[in-house]
């Protein structure tokens, strides 16, 4: 019960704790542990959360959303608007500002060229940038005077907040990575692991997979942040072992991400060394199908790529009834109780974005077997695994290792067998699960398996970004260096359009609409998407870290600068 009211005070209006901290670095080391350790510091180069929040720390966009969601201005001087003149009347750009005196951590001052040349990085066609998507309908980005930018759309874009907002789009500094554009970009280790950045900490030694060693920023903006003279951020582990360093021995100040049973949480809270804090976005827990052929039969630049369809996933008959013999319900009574909600959708908040789909909640394993016979696929020699023209229903399952996430893997399987789908389980470490590492088989990205289950989320409040990941342009390839953020490789002229069509629409309801119909050709009409679990974020806290306000809408680092110790 003390996590379900957690997760309801979060969603109370933002207040910000009140700031107990006197002048840089005096309050010594704070120690942060994320169990999926953070492989790269770039997050041009990476889809995976852990490198996007650990990033966040030293690299900044222009804007943030808050906890409530609403835009904040960061290293802008305001968030542009058509009533300040930022955004243009006929919604074709948007002009931002940077504050006055900003400073990169070596000392160097931070100037429009800096936004325009990480706009060329990027949008670079052979840079394979996994944020493309900030960068949809984005026509030219050009430098007004050494403070400003204007951002011009090829149409109007009513919705102009995805270049240079959140964690997933900061600036980065030219001088650091102008020798790493296009094909270069994953060969520049020194920047992608150490990026010179405008946050509250620098980046004292990296290594991948294990731990970032950081210090206060000496030429952060705000002379009295951070309170901390250094941050330790452990990578690796569980999410078993994270939870009990921060509530049971208090070894850490901070863990990321509890995606543990509610009474195992609650538990660990009994020792008194620190509290959970949550709250509900728009995390789905999700399974992805390969609309692509994995098999490694195939030659390396063509396996699980658009070249080969997959063999029996192409078939809407399999992927809906793989979602139909899934009991959706059960999942979130194991895996999470308070703390998740059954879904249909890909996006489930806000609210008036969220489609009324619903036809995914019922487990119907009857309805299922009745479909793939219907489809003409049997079980011709009985060994309990259907087939068709000689290709039997055999799916690679992986994940990421997480004690919840091997439970559904489990479960999940057993139901697929029930209606005839032979399941081999494979779970890889988080590190590379979710690295941009182009030369790994495992990333999620890659997607060598046929069947993939990750959660992610978007940031501020508008689905727009995010829908677009799902463009025909989006898909990793060995072209985009195995970057892109479409990763079961679905593709419809139809969806662009729609795509397209919400990039200029301006009324809300209308956008509404839209943005519902997107989700719906992903998850219902297709089935290329299974949404499983509106999962609700739950990290915890010692009770001597002051500041910590959870963000479900941007990097939950986000307002690191004012965390400080409780004396």
């Amino acid at each position: 019960m003390k996590l379900k009211a957690t997760l309801l005070g979060a969603a109370a209006a933002f207040a910000m704790a009140p700031m107990a901290m006197a002048e840089r670095g005096t309050d010594g080391n704070v120690n942060v542990i994320y169990w999926q350790a953070p492989s790269i510091l770039n997050p041009y180069l990476s889809s995976g959360t852990k490198d996007i929040e650990s990033s966040s720390l030293v690299l900044e966009p222009m804007g943030r959303f808050d906890p409530s969601g609403k835009p904040v201005a960061w290293l802008a001087t305001e968030i542009p608007t058509v009533e300040n003149g930022g955004v243009s009347e006929d919604l074709t750009s948007i002009t931002w500002k940077l504050k006055d005196g900003l400073k990169w951590s070596d000392g160097s001052d931070v100037t429009s060229d800096d936004l325009v040349f990480t706009a060329e990085y990027c949008m670079h066609p052979e840079g394979g940038c996994a944020q493309l998507e900030k960068f949809e309908g984005v026509k030219s980005v050009e430098a007004l005077d050494p403070q400003t930018v204007k951002v011009t759309f090829s149409e109007p874009k009513p919705y102009p907040y995805l270049p240079f907002m959140g964690a997933e789009s900061p600036v980065l500094q030219k001088a650091q990575f102008s020798e790493c554009l296009g094909a270069k970009a994953p060969e520049c280790t020194s920047a992608n692991f150490m990026p010179i950045g405008t946050g509250p900490f620098k980046v004292d030694e990296f290594k991948p997979n294990d731990v970032i060693s950081l210090s206060a920023n000496d030429n952060f903006r705000d002379p009295a942040k951070p309170a901390f003279a250094t941050m330790t951020f452990k990578g690796g582990g569980d999410a078993t072992a994270a939870g009990r360093a921060v509530l049971e021995t208090g070894e850490y100040d901070y863990a990321w991400n509890l995606q543990l049973a509610p009474d195992v949480i609650a538990k660990m809270e009994e020792a008194g060394k620190g509290k959970t804090v949550a709250g509900f976005g728009t995390l789905v827990e999700r399974i992805e199908l390969n609309m692509t052929d994995p098999s490694p039969d195939l030659p390396e630049g063509e396996r699980a790529t658009a070249k080969h369809p997959h063999p029996f996933l192409s078939d809407l008959n399999v992927r809906k009834a793989m979602s139909m013999a899934i009991d959706r319900t059960l999942l979130v009574e194991i895996g999470y109780g308070q703390a998740g909600r059954p879904t249909c959708n890909l996006v489930p908040a806000p609210a008036v974005y969220a489609s009324d789909n619903t036809d995914c909640m019922t487990q119907d394993i009857e309805g299922a077997k009745a479909l793939l016979e219907e489809a003409g696929y049997t079980d011709s020699d009985g060994d309990g695994v259907r087939e068709k023209d000689g290709v039997k229903l055999s799916v690679v399952y992986q994940t990421s290792t997480n004690a919840v996430r091997q439970d559904f893997q489990a479960i999940i399987k057993e139901w697929w067998s029930e209606i005839g789908i032979e399941t081999e389980l494979r779970n890889i470490s988080g590190s590379v699960f979710f690295g941009g590492d182009p030369g790994s088989p495992d990333t999620f990205q890659k997607f060598y398996a046929d069947v993939e289950m990750y959660a992610n989320n978007f940031p501020g409040t508008d689905p727009e970004g995010y829908l677009a990941q799902y463009t025909c342009d989006k898909a990793p390839r060995p072209e985009t260096q195995w970057q892109g953020q479409n990763i079961n490789r679905f593709c419809d002229p139809a969806y662009d359009a729609l795509i397209a069509e919400l990039g200029k629409t301006g009324e809300i309801e209308k956008r509404a609409e839209l943005a519902k119909k997107l989700n719906d050709m992903l998850t219902k009409d297709t089935y290329t998407i299974l949404p499983l679990v509106d999962r609700g974020r739950v990290s915890a806290h010692s009770n001597s870290l002051g500041g910590v306000d959870l963000n479900t809408w941007d990097s939950e680092l986000w307002n690191a600068a004012d965390w400080y110790r409780i004396k």
